[in-house]
């Protein structure tokens, strides 16, 4: 037996979150929440947890699917039957409405999970009637013993649902709750419990998992959380039984359609590439649909946020060197790296096909590295931790010649600017030090808030040895690691 089962899977990070829903919980009156953030970010077991901590007994969750009114009532009735609650059963959206109602007031809480989808023409008219029930419940807050929690993982869908000003439920929540990937702190706790929380397993399982606690979780249950790369990714991908082999498919293309596949391959294959670049090879392969590209990336960015557009460092709002990159690390994985091996089984050896999607997902680490420390940085300045504290988010540089500087961070109360450049491997450092001295100068050049500043010249790899740190230093190099940055955290 592998040592990561010898240790049962926890609850890890979200203690703010965990607090915050406590807290709600403990008040004993009417709530009506929010809780968003994207698919298997661990919304539910964080409502889970915080009910079993408060030890809240009276409690209905119902996973909405998408569905016609009788699919939901219909799948709405099984839940009340898992979990035991009597009286009478909905028998149409009017009444599932109703029904919510009277048990916040006798103390439930009900969770309505992939609400979402009451954004959707045939369900719409449900957050009409829970408005009704919303009212109600308000006008009797301090008699109200339950709440409501809705659960969602489409932004702007959400939004409209609870946001928009003509939307029925306009102004009805209570609270809110935002759940974004664990961070890394928590990422190397569940290392630590479970493996050896090394440099290069830290940087390989961020780069494909980043901090979704579900992803880890299928690892540790597969017994490879602490493998190989190619044992985890054979297990994990292209075995039969393989937990996350549809799991991409299943998030979002069954939400997205043509062109969008197409954009988002090209940008994950493609990190930090230009809106020029994404329309010359929509071009190339839909010469006829190229005005249409535009349209879809904000789709993508707005609706789904599964890419985000980035400017350099100083940039002003209307400058066009703006660059695309898919916002999970695990989408761009797959994209990138997984999607086409993993359709191959049949028709290939796998261990041939592992192969090849181990090098892909080598190729990506270093941009995944550039991630990694960038995020780092601003964990550890949060949370107060020795090291650059920062004052403004960490960003790259980039302008049209040949200037890329992997990261920029500033503090502007001591007026230093700390530039680095960031390799998998230390030993490719050095030779690359006199053209980042150039790069450097000119970007201190074109950027006149930051000329007069103490200038700090960083050198990032995955693990650095005695010799390339001495090397980093020669040069006048601060050397770092993943080592050094994750200590204390």
């Amino acid at each position: 037996m592998r040592r990561e089962k010898l240790d049962k899977w926890g609850f890890y990070g979200r203690r703010d979150e965990l607090d915050h829903l406590r807290e709600l919980l403990r008040r004993q009156r009417w709530f009506f929440l929010k809780v968003s953030g994207r698919r298997r970010i661990g919304k539910t077991s964080l409502v889970q947890q915080a009910l079993q901590a408060e030890g809240r007994q009276k409690v209905l969750y119902i996973q909405i699917p998408d569905s016609d009114p009788a699919g939901v009532v219909s799948a709405a009735r099984d839940f009340y039957d898992l979990f035991g609650v009597g009286g009478p059963l909905p028998v149409d959206l009017r009444s599932l409405a109703a029904s919510i109602g009277e048990l916040a007031r006798q103390g439930f809480v009900v969770a309505v999970d992939e609400f979402q989808y009451f954004h959707r023409k045939a369900l719409f008219e449900f957050t009409s009637h829970l408005q009704f029930e919303v009212d109600r419940l308000a006008r009797d807050a301090a008699g109200v013993r339950g709440g409501l929690i809705v659960l969602g993982s489409i932004h702007t869908e959400m939004a409209a649902l609870l946001e928009d000003r003509s939307a029925p439920l306009f102004a009805r929540l209570t609270h809110a709750l935002d759940v974004p990937h664990l961070d890394i702190a928590s990422v190397l706790e569940i290392l630590r419990v479970h493996t050896e929380p090394t440099a290069e397993r830290l940087l390989f399982l961020w780069n494909l998992f980043e901090g979704v606690p579900k992803f880890y979780r299928d690892a540790y249950e597969e017994e490879v959380l602490g493998a190989e790369r190619s044992e985890l990714l054979r297990e994990l991908f292209f075995s039969s039984s393989s937990p996350l082999r549809t799991e991409a498919e299943n998030w979002f293309l069954r939400e997205l359609r043509g062109r969008y596949d197409l954009v988002l391959k090209y940008i994950a294959r493609h990190p930090g590439c230009t809106n020029g670049e994404i329309n010359a090879h929509a071009r190339s392969v839909e010469p006829e649909r190229e005005k249409q590209v535009g349209g879809y990336l904000r789709v993508l960015r707005e609706r789904y946020r599964m890419v985000k557009h980035l400017q350099p460092v100083f940039a002003k709002s209307t400058a066009r060197n703006s660059r695309y990159y898919i916002s999970d690390n695990f989408l761009r994985s797959w994209l990138a790296a997984l999607a086409a091996p993993a359709a191959s089984v049949n028709f290939r050896p796998i261990e041939v096909l592992v192969r090849e999607a181990d090098e892909r997902l080598a190729d990506a680490d270093g941009y995944g590295l550039e991630q990694l420390v960038g995020v780092l940085y601003e964990e550890r300045s949060r949370k107060g931790l020795e090291g650059f504290r920062l004052t403004q988010r960490v960003q790259g540089f980039w302008d049209r010649g040949d200037t890329e500087i992997d990261l920029v961070a500033l503090n502007e109360e001591d007026r230093i600017v700390r530039l680095g450049t960031c390799k998998r491997a230390a030993e490719r450092l050095a030779p690359d030090f006199a053209g980042f001295d150039a790069q450097i100068a000119r970007f201190r050049q074109c950027i006149d808030r930051v000329r007069d500043w103490r200038l700090e010249k960083v050198a990032i790899a995955t693990r650095h040895s005695q010799r390339t740190r001495e090397a980093a230093r020669r040069a006048g190099y601060i050397p770092q690691d993943l080592e050094e940055l994750t200590q204390g955290l």
